[in-house]
C-alpha cells in the first residue's frame, strides 16, 4: 500500500531511492533547492549536464545519478513559471509530478522525496501548487496500485503547514 508523508525538512537529507530537484532549464544549478542539491551532489552533477548542452522545457523531467547525495537518483523537474494560470501552468506542473513518478517506477524505486516544485523563484501560488501536487501523486499511486513511499519535503514551516492542511482536506491522512 502506498504511503504519503509530509516532512518539514530538506529534500537533500532524505534517505530514499530518489529525490526530486526543482531544476532550471539548463540543469546546471541555481538557487534554492536546486543549488542545495547541486552543492550536496558535488561537481559531478554539474558536469553530467554541462556536456549535454541542452535546454529542457517546463514539464520535462530528467534523471541523473545521485552522486554524493544519499539517494541513488535525482529526478530534475523543470516546473513552470507562474503567469497567472494562462500558460498551461497546472498541466505543466502535473506533468512534472507524473514524470517523476513514472521514472521512479521505471527505475524500480520504492521511495521518492519531492521538493515543492515551482513555488519558490517561479512564484507558483503555494496553495494551488501543493493541492495539485498532493492530488496528482495520490491519483497516480492509486491508479497504478503502487506501494511506493512518497515524501513531500517542505523546507519552510509555511509550506509544511499548507501541505498538512491540504492532505487532511483531500483525505490523504
Amino acid at each position: 500500500m502506498a504511503q504519503i508523508e509530509i516532512v518539514n525538512d530538506s529534500v537533500v537529507t532524505q534517505e530514499v531511492d530518489a529525490i526530486v530537484n526543482a531544476a532550471k532549464p539548463t540543469m546546471l544549478g541555481g538557487g534554492g533547492v536546486d543549488g542545495a542539491i547541486h552543492n550536496a551532489a558535488g561537481p559531478e552533477l554539474y558536469n553530467f549536464f554541462k556536456n549535454q548542452n541542452k535546454r529542457w522545457r517546463p514539464g520535462d523531467v530528467e534523471l541523473s545519478p545521485g552522486f554524493n547525495v544519499k539517494a541513488k537518483f535525482i529526478f530534475h523537474a523543470v516546473g513552470p513559471r507562474w503567469m497567472g494560470g494562462i500558460n498551461n501552468e497546472p498541466e505543466l506542473l502535473r506533468k512534472c509530478y507524473v514524470g517523476c513518478l513514472e521514472k521512479a517506477s521505471q527505475e524500480r524505486c520504492c521511495s521518492v522525496a519531492f521538493c515543492c516544485i515551482s513555488v519558490g523563484a517561479y512564484r507558483y501560488p503555494l496553495e494551488l501548487a501543493s493541492r495539485l501536487a498532493l492530488s496528482t501523486v495520490k491519483e497516480w499511486l492509486d491508479s497504478n496500485n503502487s506501494d511506493m513511499l512518497v515524501k513531500f519535503c517542505c523546507y519552510s514551516n509555511r509550506d509544511f503547514t499548507c501541505y498538512q492542511r491540504l492532505a487532511r482536506e483531500l483525505l490523504i491522512f
